[in-house]
């Protein structure tokens, strides 16, 4: 019973790491991704449709995003929904092909990405403080009604903190490595 509270801990802490991964890869930084524009939305005939399901990404440049719509009638609408994101872009429209053009970061834009990401960071590791708090206190209703014993639940304790600590460093190591990223001058 501890081993598959601790198991099912285990999965749950590494989605958190990966939608950290994911939501790190929306942050921008000195150079061009297509990750950058995964989360905008355009209106697709009145539905809300991710911007990679209508249209090609592409980047040809360290500091160029292509977006070729597969419908050249959603030009406009992708036009305005990356100039009305809070990404501060201004796409270039030559009626086939949009030309995201990526500006140098500044020295404050820069910090300021900084600090989102510690905050999306500190995010994450309460979701893995909480985890831990629920297999601790599943641990300890286990013993509550005399599932295991007292060395079970406090091994499981014991192991169910290695682990948020295993995590909790995972999550920092990716922040470290994303504001390198950030910090970098081009």
């Amino acid at each position: 019973m501890v081993k598959e509270t601790l198991a099912q801990t285990r999965a749950r802490m590494t989605k958190a790491v990966e939608d950290l991964q994911h939501e790190l890869a929306a942050v921008r930084t000195g150079r061009a991704s297509t990750a950058l524009l995964d989360h905008l939305k355009v209106d697709y005939y009145g539905t809300p449709t991710p911007l990679n399901q209508v249209a090609t990404l592409g980047v040809p440049e360290p500091t160029l995003i292509t977006v070729q719509p597969w419908d050249a009638s959603l030009l406009a609408a992708i036009e305005k929904a990356i100039r009305s994101s809070d990404l501060g872009l201004n796409p270039v429209n030559d009626g086939k092909i949009l030309r995201v053009p990526l500006p140098p970061l500044t020295e404050e834009r820069r910090r300021e990405l900084v600090k989102h990401v510690h905050a999306i960071v500190e995010k994450h590791r309460l979701t893995v403080r909480n985890l831990r708090r629920e297999a601790n206190e599943t641990l300890k209703k286990l013993l509550k009604d005399k599932k295991i014993s007292e060395d079970d639940e406090r091994r499981g304790l014991e192991e169910s903190q290695k682990l948020t600590d295993e995590f909790i460093g995972k999550l920092d190591l990716q922040a470290k490595s994303k504001e390198q990223e950030i910090l970098e001058m081009r």
